[in-house]
């Protein structure tokens, strides 16, 4: 099995690209975000997902080890193929994604092409308790009124962390207090989405206790 690929990029297409291995091309097939990190002629080294079935085996391809997760994550929802994982990080990076599944946003998944409401209600459904898993810290939580979709429109997200600590020390505060991890983080994620990039951990712990209270 394939596990990881470094080597030249030999040409680029819509949903693809061909690393060039000591002179031998595998065909990997990427996510716009990863995509958007290629150049060809340059070096590049990608984390690989193989698939082996009767007909073929696909070579998938990401620039870093939290999208290769987030995409084996998806594609274990029913009705979630790798097309349509792809899909989904070419417009959410795992660290919206993750922030959206602990919300319960649709926004930022119908997003996708292939994705429809019915599609995204059963990714969060199915995904709920996995949230966590995506090892994502927090990206800046959008202004109150504006969705989390909107954070997906950043250059990357994971390069622009929310005083990503301070949801991450408010998600540890509530896990300290007897609380199981995913549901102090789901509960700091949909605090953090109200209050903003003026959030403070005490404010976020107070918002995420009141949330916790009414479940």
């Amino acid at each position: 099995m394939i596990a990881k690929l470094k080597g030249l990029i030999d040409s680029l297409g819509d949903d693809w690209a061909v690393v060039d291995v000591n002179g031998v091309g595998y065909l990997v097939f990427c996510s716009g975000r990863t995509l958007g990190k290629l150049a060809v002629g340059e070096a590049a080294a990608l984390e690989v997902e193989t698939h082996v079935r009767e007909d073929h085996i696909h070579l998938y391809g990401f620039a870093d080890r939290g999208e290769r997760d987030a995409f084996r994550l998806l594609t274990t929802v029913q009705g979630v193929g790798a097309k349509v994982a792809l899909a989904i990080l070419s417009v959410a990076t795992p660290q919206v994604l993750a922030q959206a599944i602990a919300a319960g946003d649709k926004a930022p998944l119908v997003r996708a092409s292939g994705v429809g409401p019915k599609l995204a209600a059963r990714i969060l459904s199915e995904l709920k308790d996995k949230a966590a898993t995506l090892g994502a810290t927090f990206v800046p939580a959008p202004a109150p009124g504006v969705r989390v979709a909107a954070a997906a429109g950043a250059a990357d997200a994971g390069d622009v962390a929310l005083a990503g600590s301070v949801a991450e020390d408010a998600t540890s505060a509530l896990v300290n207090l007897g609380y199981r991890r995913m549901e102090a983080f789901a509960a700091v994620a949909r605090a953090a989405q109200a209050q903003g990039e003026a959030a403070s951990v005490s404010s976020l712990v107070t918002a995420a206790l009141k949330d916790l209270a009414q479940l």
